[in-house]
């Protein structure tokens, strides 16, 4: 599948833990199909304090989208607006803002699928990463045989418990590989990798070009035209009457191109500050992905360690100190192992930057390779024109956890329930079936990791369906 799947290619999330058959299928065929509750750190509460702390549940709202019309509805800067992660958009999810506007205020807004529970004031900001992690409710719906035909819910149910106890047996219990999830680069359209390669080259220009004009994989008509009359005009006045209304990114970046002829960093700027630091994450998460994929594919273990890798500690959260690193020698490596077996340190793959070394020996030679496939051997990562964009790299778990793992089967649901990917229904390159069985995870994840990658060791279908 791999070697057909462009999305996958594009984003280095190739290969699986196993070399099992997958039940295929469909995420998000309705939104209420995914259901993502936050696991929050606490928050002290003031009468006195500045801010305002609500939990705040979203049905199908993309969290960056969410913040820029809540800043506009409470008139304050979006930066003024702090929440620990971001959700999938198509989905119901629940999860911690601290708002720098008054308590009544928010308390009153009023916004289509979205409900607000104040809990107080506070003196406390948080920040990405600032939660414990995420409970989640997920149904598989069509599940398939790698023929395309449908899967009974028994025969389900038995491939996912073959799927998870081999991959306890390959890599632990209860763990599976820590891939960056296909959200992270754009769902549908992996543009995000393709800006950050431009910005950390300094190469504004192409930077908001590909933002604008690249194309994705079955985008609307309206948006398909749009991007292509950039590609083929650039920005112009005609394109920006045209644009379609929910490409309120773009239309910043446009609008200040058109009146800012040659200011391309400017117009870059329009971007919201954390997708902006996104590009620069996304490039560095290709490098992680091919960096794990060429790993497993060579044999290495990626839970225990072989002499030359990077290993660090895992602390009380199931989060990597990326500072604890230490490099893995083979007179150190049998008393390395044992804790990692014990699930206190763990191996690490590259989120490269200017000072985050490479690992040695063969890890370090898969590394060097997917730094090089993706020709960033020679950059410095100081990205001068917007300085906050530069990196110093870090290191990211190989694998990581789950928890409180469940599954059991749900009925098919009714037809004007789903959504248009649903309704369409398969195409020859997919692997799912309308008449397939429906099946509901429930699991417990870190900050930090993916659900879909976890369902995606199950489904072992194109990134398309998840």
């Amino acid at each position: 599948m791999s070697n057909k799947d462009p999305l996958a290619q594009a984003i280095g999330l190739e290969g699986f833990a196993t070399k099992t058959a997958g039940i295929g299928g469909v995420l998000k065929a309705r939104v209420s199909d995914f259901r993502v509750d936050e696991i929050s750190t606490s928050v002290k509460l003031d009468n006195k304090g500045r801010f305002t702390a609500a939990i705040i549940t979203l049905t199908n709202w993309e969290t960056n989208r969410f913040c820029t019309n809540l800043s506009r509805e409470l008139k304050i800067p979006r930066n003024r607006i702090f929440f620990a992660g971001t959700k999938d958009k198509r989905a119901v999810t629940s999860q911690l803002f601290v708002i720098d506007a008054p308590q009544k205020k928010v308390a009153e807004l009023e916004m289509p699928d979205v409900s607000i529970q104040v809990l107080g004031r506070t003196h406390q900001k948080i920040g990405l990463g600032n939660h414990k992690g995420n409970r989640f409710t997920i149904v598989i719906r069509g599940c398939a045989n790698s023929d395309g035909s449908p899967m009974s819910e028994e025969d389900a149910l038995v491939e996912i418990e073959t799927i998870k106890n081999e991959m306890a047996a390959k890599i632990g219990p209860d763990l599976f590989p820590n891939w960056i999830g296909p959200q992270r680069f754009g769902s549908g359209r992996p543009v995000t990798a393709e800006v950050g390669k431009h910005v950390v080259n300094g190469r504004w220009k192409d930077a908001v070009m590909t933002y604008l004009s690249m194309a994705g994989y079955d985008e609307s008509e309206d948006v398909a035209s749009f991007r292509e009359n950039i590609r083929t005009n650039g920005p112009n006045a005609e394109a920006l009457e045209n644009i379609p209304k929910w490409l309120g990114f773009e239309k910043r970046m446009l609008e200040h191109i058109v009146n800012n002829p040659d200011d391309w960093v400017g117009s870059f700027k329009k971007l919201p500050t954390n997708l902006q630091l996104m590009t620069v994450h996304a490039i560095q998460s290709v490098v992680f992905n091919k960096s794990l994929h060429r790993r497993i594919e060579a044999d290495l273990p990626i839970s225990i360690p072989v002499a030359g890798d990077l290993v660090g500690r895992i602390d009380e959260k199931g989060q990597l100190n990326a500072h604890s690193c230490v490099l893995i020698e083979e007179r150190t490596l049998p008393r390395i192992t044992r804790n990692c077996q014990l699930g206190r340190l763990t191996p690490t793959g590259p989120l490269p930057g200017s000072i985050v070394k490479t690992c040695q020996g063969k890890s370090g030679e898969i590394e060097v390779a997917a730094i090089e496939e993706m020709d960033l051997q020679d950059i410095s990562w100081d990205v001068d024109a917007i300085s906050r964009l530069s990196s110093k790299g870090t290191r990211r778990a190989l694998v990581t956890g789950f928890s409180e793992f469940s599954v059991d089967t749900v009925p098919i649901a009714d037809d004007d329930t789903m959504g248009k990917k649903w309704i369409a229904g398969p195409n020859e390159n997919s692997r799912w079936h309308p008449e397939g069985a429906c099946i509901r995870f429930r699991f417990t994840l870190s900050s930090g990791s993916y659900a879909t990658t976890l369902l995606r060791e199950f489904m072992q279908c194109p990134l398309s369906q998840i």
